[in-house]
């Protein structure tokens, strides 16, 4: 028996992937069916129930788990879920299906069939509550927020043959990972407690000093970069994987960091996604989630340290993936390197605070980036891609929130 984490809510992964002459049957009758468009954070979530990242989802939630996820944190079974995952349409569209048809759910983006799906359930849904259950507020400036209000007005519930993982594989060849491969790296090294790292950003290097207190005392690290879609002036992800390639080559010992990327669209729900963070990171085999500051958050919706809170408000048996919860990091001058404020006695003046925002609006200034901020190796990568940036490109990056102190 495996000693690792078993996948959430199940003793084995779930995939919904269809695969051989299934696959190629099921995508003859796809061709057949009504279609519904999918936006591209519909796409990610079909993906992750398609490779097991979301076990034990059949589907998209119903009327019932959309409630209970968003006043609860639970599906209608009573199982731990903290965000809702859910398809929606227009009015139109919907009054087209009946109860029990299959549709084929197609990418609004390139038109491929990504799935199959039987509709159980047709409902529409308070957007406004959603938002303040998840997102702590209703503000369209939250891109959270505004990606909710502007989805259609009428969900669609029912269980889903996964039938693409679009892009992804080829795209990202070096560090797409599913969780049956990742469980399957971390049994070959030996690797039995596996804190994830959560990033959407390049490593700096406080995030380089997080991972480093992990190696410490876990088997091993798995450096989680998000391939789906930011919101503008955040670093694209083939980048940011070249620039955390080279980090770990060049700053961790061999064979202590594994680099993979999953395929999801940030939310910026911020305590709520640091809660699904850590619940998929379960299904990858993760035993741990490193939890710094601001986890998933964007402007100052959040306080910095509400993602720590959480993990203290919802039953202790919710997830085997546990939190590594890690204060505020900063290099100081007085100390000589990266600290936090537990370890660090000195006072603000000291104290260079690292943040990805302020690391993206220097680059992308062409302003200078000090010595303590980033490794020369990363800088290179990340300097080389806004120089390569048309001025229809470039987008103006404010510090707001945490990252503005």
């Amino acid at each position: 028996m495996s000693k690792l984490v078993k996948p959430h809510g199940s003793d084995e992964l779930k995939p919904l992937l269809l695969e051989g002459d299934e696959r190629a049957s099921e995508l003859a009758r796809a061709k057949k069916m009504p279609q519904v468009k999918v936006s591209s954070r519909e796409v990610g979530d079909l993906i992750m129930m398609g490779i097991g990242g979301f076990t034990p989802l059949e589907g998209f939630m119903t009327h019932a788990d959309w409630a209970g996820v968003c006043d609860g944190m639970k599906l209608s079974s009573g199982l731990f879920w903290p965000i809702p995952i859910t398809l929606s349409t227009d009015e139109g569209t919907a009054n087209n299906i009946e109860l029990g048809s299959e549709v084929a759910l197609v990418s609004s983006e390139n038109d491929e069939i990504m799935a199959t799906m039987q509709v159980t359930e047709k409902y529409s849904i308070d957007k406004a509550h959603e938002c303040m259950m998840v997102f702590k507020t209703t503000d369209q400036e939250h891109p959270g927020v505004a990606m909710v209000m502007a989805q259609g007005d009428v969900n669609l519930a029912g269980s889903v043959k996964v039938l693409s993982e679009g892009s992804f594989p080829t795209e990202f060849a070096d560090t797409y990972m599913t969780p049956a491969q990742t469980r399957e790296i971390f049994k070959e090294k030996g690797w039995y407690t596996i804190a994830a790292f959560q990033t959407r950003n390049p490593m700096h290097r406080s995030h380089e000093y997080l991972v480093k207190i992990a190696v410490e005392i876990c088997d091993g690290v798995m450096v989680h970069s998000l391939l789906g879609k930011l919101k503008p002036g955040d670093i694209p992800a083939d980048v940011r994987s070249n620039a955390i390639g080279a980090l770990i080559d060049k700053y961790f010992v061999k064979d202590t960091v594994l680099q993979a990327g999953y395929p999801l669209d940030m939310r910026y729900a911020g305590p709520r996604e640091a809660l699904l963070h850590a619940l998929f990171r379960q299904n990858y085999g993760c035993s741990h989630l490193i939890v710094g500051r601001d986890h998933a958050g964007v402007g100052d919706y959040y306080g910095p340290f509400d993602a720590h809170h959480i993990f203290d408000e919802i039953p202790a048996d919710a997830l085997e993936t546990k939190p590594l919860k890690i204060d505020w990091t900063f290099w100081c001058y007085e100390c000589g390197g990266m600290a936090s404020m537990k370890t660090c006695p000195h006072e603000a003046k000291d104290r260079l605070l690292l943040s990805g925002s302020k690391l993206r609006k220097a680059l992308s200034e062409g302003s200078d980036v000090p010595a303590e901020f980033s490794r020369p190796e990363v800088l290179k990568i990340l300097r080389e891609y806004y120089a390569g940036l048309k001025e229809d490109e470039k987008v103006q990056v404010k510090l707001s929130g945490h990252s503005a102190k």
